[in-house]
């Protein structure tokens, strides 16, 4: 969701979790989220018209 003058509202979002895998699986606290800024729209791309939010994986 984003927060707008009327309050919170749903926008789709492209979610990246980073996952590190070695003798173990590692699950890296932040990811990459972009967000749709615009009602209706499925554009996240900055360039374009989407926005980013911070990312953080709170447990693995």
């Amino acid at each position: 969701p984003i927060l707008t003058d009327k309050g919170l509202a749903p926008r789709h979002v492209d979610l990246r979790p980073y996952v590190l895998v070695s003798d173990r699986i590692q699950i890296v606290p932040g990811g990459l989220t972009r967000v749709a800024l615009k009602e209706g729209s499925l554009v996240v791309n900055s360039s374009q018209g989407g926005g980013t939010k911070d990312t953080w994986v709170l447990d693995d």
